[in-house]
């Protein structure tokens, strides 16, 4: 039964999508113990899908041995990038997607808080929704969420936060597991400038306003880990969210930054660094 249900995704994932090739960018900062755990669990899961795909790690600065470790798995379907000075998650993803093929275009957070399985949740409800973007939500009826009350409570105040200044009907934006149609990426990644914590809702807001609407959530599950912040640095953190977040507001909604083709650089041009292949 279980293999009938992938089979379906499969057939419905190449009729419906046209997808020849899937990509996943997974963005790494200082994940040396968990790197390669990560991509085998990754690979793993999509192998179960029977579909051709890519696996791009780019490892946001060269401060550990995270891309070191990442580079011994030898495999035509793994790409292991990275740039010297850790840049931000933002950038990593940008930099990560800019390298993509796929027809669908996805990035999921190193570390595995997130099931990697939830991977096939989206890919479904991408289906289901003919969805120009699916995202992880942990308010989703069926996800399972296990997390602190402190996460619980900044992630709520986040959500009101984001949802009274662009109005998105999603009730969660943060979550680090996307996909989107190579469309929306090829539109929407020129035209980003955020390179750490207001990525996500970065991209959702640009994509919304370049009238890719059909954004849609499904369930994951998420068993949270200590991320290495620690509770000196929480206040900063959401600080700096705050600011980038309001930021892109002002960019979105006075200025109309996004929507000027002359105050937009390229991708390229912005985002290219010295990079590292196997």
């Amino acid at each position: 039964m279980l293999s009938d249900f992938w089979y379906i995704i499969r057939m419905q994932l190449k009729n419906n999508f046209g997808i020849k090739l899937l990509s996943v960018v997974i963005p790494a900062y200082k994940q040396e113990r968990t790197i390669v755990r990560d991509i085998k669990r990754t690979a793993a899961t999509l192998d179960t899908l029977g579909l051709k795909y890519e696996i791009i790690v780019v490892v946001d600065g060269l401060e550990d041995n995270t891309f070191t470790k990442a580079s011994l798995l030898k495999s035509s379907k793994i790409k292991i990038l990275g740039y010297k000075k850790n840049e931000g998650k933002g950038q990593a993803i940008r930099y990560g997607m800019l390298h993509a093929n796929g027809d669908v275009i996805g990035f999921m957070d190193a570390g595995m808080d997130i099931n990697p399985t939830g991977m096939i949740m989206l890919l479904n409800h991408m289906i289901w929704y003919n969805a120009d973007i699916i995202v992880g939500s942990k308010m989703h009826h069926v996800s399972k969420v296990d997390y602190p009350l402190y996460r619980t409570i900044m992630s709520w105040g986040y959500r009101l936060f984001t949802r009274i200044l662009f109005g998105f009907k999603i009730r969660d934006t943060q979550v680090g597991l996307k996909f989107f149609k190579r469309k929306v990426v090829r539109d929407v990644l020129p035209r980003l400038v955020v390179k750490r914590y207001a990525f996500d809702i970065e991209i959702l807001a640009v994509a919304y306003a370049h009238n890719y609407k059909r954004i849609y959530e499904a369930p994951v599950e998420i068993n949270f880990k200590k991320n290495g912040i620690t509770s000196w640095g929480i206040p900063k953190v959401v600080y700096l969210m705050i600011w980038d977040t309001i930021a892109v507001f002002y960019r979105l909604r006075i200025l109309h930054f996004y929507q000027s083709k002359k105050k937009q650089k390229s991708a390229i041009n912005r985002g290219l660094f010295f990079s590292l292949t196997r």
